[in-house]
């Protein structure tokens, strides 16, 4: 069984942020659109202030998938260090701003997954010990 490497790790942690951000990058754009097509629906006699909400509402959840991405990847870049403890901590900074990328959407929820195994790769990771030194063969000497 072969040992996932920093090379792994990293595939399976950095798709997820940028998943993540694409997605919240397309909220914050459909904030910018919601309005436009409120309009167009002719409900805004009958729901006053509906575009100012609805704006409101998608440019917020960008801004926070947004940090969200952006922390994802600070874990990525943790991970990718190979340094045990940032390991660690890059793989639950990752894992858990991933599991709450789900309320915008997390990543088209590919980025969701991706960063839940990613996470778990990195905290079940070891970093490789070297192996022990064998000692050198000794002759016995005769005794006179």
């Amino acid at each position: 069984m072969t040992s996932c490497g920093l090379n792994c790790r990293l595939k399976a942690y950095i798709p997820p942020g940028i998943l993540i951000l694409i997605n919240a990058a397309l909220l914050i754009y459909a904030s910018a659109v919601a309005g436009e097509a409120v309009e167009e629906l002719n409900i805004t006699g009958m729901y006053p202030g509906i575009v100012e909400i609805v704006g409101a509402t998608l440019f917020t959840m960008g801004i926070v998938g947004l940090v969200f991405a952006i922390l994802v990847i600070i874990g990525s870049a943790l991970v990718y260090s190979g340094v045990p403890g940032k390991v660690k901590a890059g793989s639950i900074l990752g894992l858990v701003f991933g599991i709450l990328s789900i309320i915008i959407g997390g990543g088209f929820f590919i980025g969701l997954i991706l960063a839940l195994i990613g996470g778990v790769l990195g905290l079940l990771w070891k970093p490789r010990t070297p192996p022990a030194p064998t000692p050198a063969p000794t002759t016995a000497t005769p005794q006179v």
